[in-house]
């Protein structure tokens, strides 16, 4: 029992440090990682930011700043057209996973309203002028007359029930019953 303990517990010594020694790994993975990014940027900045050289004539800053604009127009240019290039290739992608769920018999159901419809008129609707058949299914019903039973007729004849208690109480009653047995 005391080495299943100990070995239960080198296990879990062996997995901990296990884990911390993965952790450190990937700490400094990270920040590998994020000093490259970082030289990565200041590259990228010092090849196409060069930097900048006030001149001393105002003449000299003025046309600094013309060359400012004229890039400024050119990138705001080349965004606007990207951002057209992504917007007409989103509608072409929506319009071929349509063509696609079109194409697989997968449509999107549209709202459904109810409708007040007889069974003659959904077959009307849906067979066209091949509709032949009556649905009036009320027609196709018997009719059934109602016999009056004799329950009916003596229940009906009874009237109030408080004077039919009173007729069959008492030893007149009784008799009357029993007579009626006979």
């Amino acid at each position: 029992f005391f080495q299943l303990q100990k070995k239960r517990r080198a296990a879990t010594a062996r997995r901990q440090h296990l884990k911390s020694a993965m952790l450190q790994l990937a700490v400094t993975e990270i920040e590998k990682e994020a000093a490259a990014k970082e030289v990565e940027k200041q590259n990228y900045l010092a090849e196409h930011c060069p930097p900048l050289s006030l001149p001393g004539s105002m003449q000299e800053l003025q046309e600094l700043c013309k060359k400012l604009h004229a890039k400024i127009e050119s990138v705001d240019e080349e965004r606007y057209d990207t951002e057209v290039k992504l917007q007409k290739t989103n509608k072409e992608l929506e319009d071929l996973s349509q063509k696609l769920f079109d194409l697989r018999g997968k449509f999107k159901r549209p709202p459904l309203r109810r409708v007040r419809m007889s069974a003659d008129a959904m077959l009307r609707a849906l067979l066209g002028s091949k509709h032949k058949v009556c649905m009036d299914l009320r027609a196709n019903l018997k009719q059934v007359k109602k016999e009056d039973t004799e329950k009916e007729k003596d229940l009906r004849d009874v009237g109030d029930w408080r004077k039919n208690i009173e007729e069959k109480s008492g030893m007149e009653g009784r008799k009357k019953m029993f007579e009626a047995g006979e």
